[in-house]
């Protein structure tokens, strides 16, 4: 499958998925919108791939979005005011979809930032489970500064990343937040310091996770995930019942003696089809 905005490769069990608009900044366009959830159901149609790289081109990992684009992919407008409001609360629908897509990603998904990360930009990398970025990296919610609420899932998701305070000053201001104060403050795992070492260290997490168990992996995210809307309790209840119904197979087997008999890493099956 071909794509007009992101390039898209698999490796060693990790796909790649690349933003490739640099001479635009990588902004959100309307190809952006759709593809995104094509690339990420193609990935969770293939039970090879264990891992994903989210990475960029250029100098911006993406200005966020295409204003050009937006100006003109409005709903018609209808003289009726409520089938008018109801039409935009499906467009905002659609590119809300796009975005959690990333986060429902049946694996980790490693978002791999350099330059600019603005707006839209920072509704993707939240929906991801891990960002590592370039020393020169910056984020910015931009929405606060063309006078919107952000309504794609920054304020949705970042609650969960950093803390309140911080959160609502960044919400409110729309300043730039550079990469030294999102590594104090954990936003970022690692810092690297240019953009090539950044998509290579994300890579090379990529690889180590995508050595583990794949039917683990798959289950920590789902547990992970789900226990954002649950209490302690629930949570508990919930992987419980996961691992009762989930380890059965022969992974935890192999995995057990690898670690005992000190023979290198555990082989494990690609999941199911």
């Amino acid at each position: 499958m071909t794509y007009a905005t992101i390039a898209y490769s698999v490796e060693e069990h990790v796909a790649h998925v690349r933003l490739n608009r640099p001479e635009a900044l990588n902004t959100m366009n309307g190809d952006f919108w759709d593809e995104i959830p094509r690339v990420f159901a193609e990935i969770d149609s293939n039970p090879a791939i264990r891992a994903v790289v989210l990475s960029s081109t250029g100098r911006h990992f993406t200005a966020g979005l295409d204003l050009n684009w937006a100006a003109t992919s409005m709903p018609a407008p209808h003289a009726d005011a409520g089938r008018a409001r109801e039409a935009f609360r499906r467009h905002v629908k659609h590119m809300q979809e796009t975005i959690s897509v990333v986060d429902r990603c049946r694996v980790p998904v490693i978002a791999a930032i350099q330059g600019g990360c603005i707006g839209g930009g920072v509704d993707l990398i939240t929906a991801c489970d891990i960002r590592v970025g370039s020393a020169d990296c910056f984020f910015t919610i931009q929405e606060v500064n063309i006078a919107i609420v952000a309504d794609v899932g920054t304020l949705q998701r970042i609650p969960y990343l950093l803390p309140q305070g911080l959160v609502r000053e960044l919400a409110y201001t729309g300043r730039r937040w550079k990469a030294d104060e999102a590594m104090a403050q954990g936003f970022l795992n690692r810092c690297f310091q240019s953009h090539e070492e950044t998509v290579e260290g994300a890579l090379a997490l990529a690889r180590e996770i995508a050595a583990k168990s794949p039917l683990a992996i798959t289950g920590i995210k789902q547990v992970l995930n789900a226990g954002r809307d649950m209490t302690i309790e629930q949570g508990l209840d919930y992987v419980a019942v996961w691992n009762a119904a989930m380890l059965q197979g022969e992974d935890m087997r192999r995995a057990v003696a690898a670690q005992l008999t000190k023979a290198g890493e555990a082989k494990f099956d690609d999941l199911a089809a």
